[in-house]
């Protein structure tokens, strides 16, 4: 209990915070979350193909990887909270209208506007929970909280699909499922009456000339940051690929070549729902004691090592359903520190810009990666593959992680901000 006494310790502006990035983030996760589900039934709905199905999924995260840049320069210029609630509005509007389509191109494009408010609230989110954090010792704790709340987000995406395909017809339970999207947008509400920009932000803005300077952004390019942006962009290109090349294949390898079922059922999903959510909150802690390179580098070796032990070491469905726990712990607790590293790399000035294009650029070049695996699985085996795309991510992630500088326990307001 411990490990939680951090907690106690926050001011009632921090906890608010808190909350108001723990929700935004969970609805976030159950807006594009939503869309897995949906999928088979989609398939057998209008015809389309597993080519097409795929589209929409790469549309939504290609756009939101500009989202969230965009996102992170607005917050940098209008400010946290207001660009906060402006990326909670889009990714709502746009999963409820996605209940109103009636074909593949009109789901094409609600999905990818509704990426742009997905990638965005993970930058600003991050952010404004770094910059509210008076105590350098509890920030990554702070932020990984607020990002385990995915887990939360997943698992009421699969609830309220259970629940609805149980009490409507088809044809309505799937466009009820991204209708009820648009209830998350009244937590703009709680925002907008508990929740202030971060103090160094706002001291970081008045020190700045008023008017919207274009260069301002493009600063992190610039000689003193561009080790930082290339570096930072490298260690989430590697995070998210390798994330992506193990998730988005392993249920194919398990079913198709391994013959096992167990990912049809509920009871693995909520063993890697809750140890994915754990991952959030050990990762967090680890990167607050242990530092935000050693952490990675745990998480990184961690998720390769498991994610071979799935595809190379015989197991069974009940064993599968077992390291379920362990990989979603691994897989997701990387990510736990990333939000607050990336805040600590920047200046409050170009905090968001940095951020924002650090997490976003790796996350459109990580969206490849599954590409590449089904490539190279035409010349060789789906696991050799995997382990080619999977391992190189996870090796640029320690290599990135070693060359950058550690942050752990450094106060925001050190950096000195660029007028």
């Amino acid at each position: 209990m411990g490990s939680f006494q951090w907690f106690t310790e926050l001011t009632p502006r921090e906890r608010r915070t808190l909350y108001a990035g723990f929700g935004g983030y969970a609805v976030d996760a159950f807006d594009f979350m939503i869309y897995s589900f949906l999928i088979p039934t989609l398939i057998a709905a209008w015809g389309m193909s597993k080519s097409e199905a795929g589209m929409i999924a790469t549309s939504s995260l290609i756009s939101s990887a500009l989202g969230g840049w965009i996102a992170g320069i607005l917050a940098d210029r209008y400010g946290r909270v207001r660009v906060l609630q402006w990326t909670i509005a889009t990714f709502a509007v746009f999963t409820c209208l996605s209940g109103f389509t009636h074909s593949f191109w009109q789901l094409l494009t609600t999905r990818t506007l509704q990426g742009f408010g997905f990638g965005g609230e993970w930058s600003v989110v991050t952010i404004m929970m770094a910059e509210t954090i008076r105590s350098p010792q509890h920030r990554a704790k702070a932020v990984g909280t607020v990002q385990s709340s995915w887990s939360f987000g997943w698992g009421a995406a699969a609830i309220l699909y259970w629940a609805f395909f149980a009490l409507l017809p088809e044809q309505l339970a799937w466009r009820a499922c991204f209708w009820i999207g648009l209830a998350p947008a009244l937590w703009i509400i709680y925002i907008r009456r508990n929740v202030s920009d971060p103090d160094i932000y706002v001291a970081a803005r008045r020190a700045r000339e008023s008017g919207f300077d274009t260069s301002h952004f493009l600063q992190i390019f610039s000689l003193p940051h561009l080790k930082t942006t290339l570096l930072g962009s490298a260690l989430c290109t590697g995070m998210l690929g390798g994330y992506y090349a193990i998730t988005t294949w392993l249920p194919t390898y398990l079913k198709t070549v391994r013959h096992l079922s167990v990912f049809n059922t509920s009871g693995y999903l909520v063993v890697l729902i809750t140890g994915s959510f754990c991952g959030y909150i050990v990762g967090s802690i680890l990167c607050d004691r242990i530092g935000r390179r050693a952490s990675f580098v745990l998480f990184a070796l961690g998720s390769f090592v498991l994610g071979m032990v799935y595809t190379m070491l015989p197991i069974t469905d009940s064993t599968m359903l077992l390291l379920g726990f362990p990989l979603g712990i691994v897989v997701q607790g990387i990510f736990a520190g990333i939000g607050a590293y990336l805040s600590e790399l920047y200046p409050s000035a170009i905090r968001g810009s940095g951020q924002g294009f650090c997490y976003n650029l790796g996350r459109g070049i990580g969206s490849f990666f599954p590409i590449l695996v089904g490539t190279l699985s035409q010349t060789t085996t789906l696991v050799k593959a995997m382990g080619v795309v999977a391992g190189s991510g996870y090796l640029l992630v320690i290599v990135s992680a070693l060359c950058l500088p550690e942050t752990k326990g450094k106060s925001l307001s050190e950096a000195p901000s660029i007028a």
